[in-house]
């Protein structure tokens, strides 16, 4: 019996590999993959050892709107789903419009096109979006004393004029834009698969292959490993915080949309927990007796009334009971991150 064959598109990107990983563990799938960059998709086949079960094609711009046409023309009627990972992160971009907001808007329009128009045994299509599509900006008169709660029905309000003061607004904006035209389009074109996101907070969690975690992280995970470079009287700040979920539970759930069709049709908000930077310093010197004296150590402990004072709850309760598994709590992350860490960097 054929196997069933899962697109994921942005293959080499962090989330990504992790999703490839456990497709091909499963060993029920073929999965085709596409990337940008030549050497990272060299690296991925060689992390993978060639598996035969894994193909990898070039989409050479992400912002185009035919370039998953051209891919789709050729392999669209072998595809059974499509878990959509792609989107344009770059906090150095100097055009933010043309250069995150545009490319994500027009990636999103251009893939569910071409799966409509090329790939007629598509069942289920799965996009990444972000936790930044359903939070919106703190609005300035807000009463200091009442939480602001967020769950699946919750949209990012911000607008595109107020995106482009910085990246992080411009990426906010990004994938609110790119979601709700996925929703939009879903509907317009009453197409024969259905339609899930999955909208986590911050991810952590090792990187997938050791290999990976030789040089600088992924943008989240490098918040961990920065502390790694502190030294011991340097101030840990609980400014710095949010949510947390872990990379691999992230996969999961895109799996999980595959095979569960309890979760067709529907948001889903990926968080276990809040976190500020003192909550790692705090795990990092009780579990690594090797670097207590040689990094910060803050003020250990305060990261818990920080955190019951922050302004935002994001009420998920709906994505855990759909999903049906618990979600890995924030020692384990930690400390899986600086073990891979500190096993290849060898600090």
């Amino acid at each position: 019996m054929t196997k069933p064959t899962v697109f994921v598109s942005g293959a080499t990107g962090y989330i990504a590999q992790h999703i490839v990983k456990q497709l091909l563990d499963s060993q029920k799938y073929n999965v085709i993959g596409s990337y940008r960059n030549t050497e990272k998709a060299d690296q991925l086949r060689a992390n993978f050892k060639n598996n035969s079960h894994l193909s990898l094609v070039k989409v050479e711009d992400l912002g185009h709107i035919e370039a998953f046409a051209k891919v789709f023309q050729e392999y669209g009627p072998k595809l059974d789903y499509i878990l959509h990972t792609a989107s344009p992160l770059d906090f150095s971009a100097k055009d933010l419009e043309n250069d995150m907001i545009m490319p994500a808007i027009n990636g999103t329009k251009g893939i569910i096109q071409a799966t409509v128009n090329y790939a007629p045994n598509v069942k289920k299509f799965v996009m990444t979006s972000s936790v930044a599509a359903v939070m919106s900006p703190l609005p300035a008169d807000r009463d200091p004393h009442k939480k602001i709660v967020y769950t699946e029905e919750s949209w990012n309000n911000r607008k595109l004029e107020d995106s482009l003061n910085n990246a992080y607004s411009a990426y906010s904006y990004s994938k609110t834009a790119a979601e709700k035209l996925a929703w939009e389009l879903h509907k317009e074109l009453h197409p024969k698969f259905s339609l899930t996101t999955i909208n986590p907070v911050l991810v952590l969690g090792p990187q997938c292959f050791d290999s990976n975690a030789a040089g600088k992280l992924n943008v989240s995970s490098e918040i961990i490993d920065d502390l790694l470079h502190t030294k011991p009287n340097d101030e840990i700040t609980n400014t710095r915080n949010g949510s947390y979920i872990d990379v691999r539970d992230v996969a999961r759930a895109h799996l999980e949309c595959i095979t569960n069709d309890n979760l067709d049709g529907h948001r889903l908000i990926l968080s276990e927990a809040k976190y500020t930077m003192q909550t790692f310093a705090d795990i990092i010197n009780k579990n690594f007796p090797q670097l207590k004296g040689k990094i910060a150590k803050g003020v250990p402990g305060s990261d818990k009334k920080a955190i019951e004072e922050l302004p935002t709850v994001l009420d998920n309760h709906v994505t855990k009971e759909l999903l049906g598994f618990e979600f890995k709590k924030i020692d384990e992350i930690v400390k899986d991150v600086i073990e891979q860490v500190l096993k290849v960097q060898q600090l």
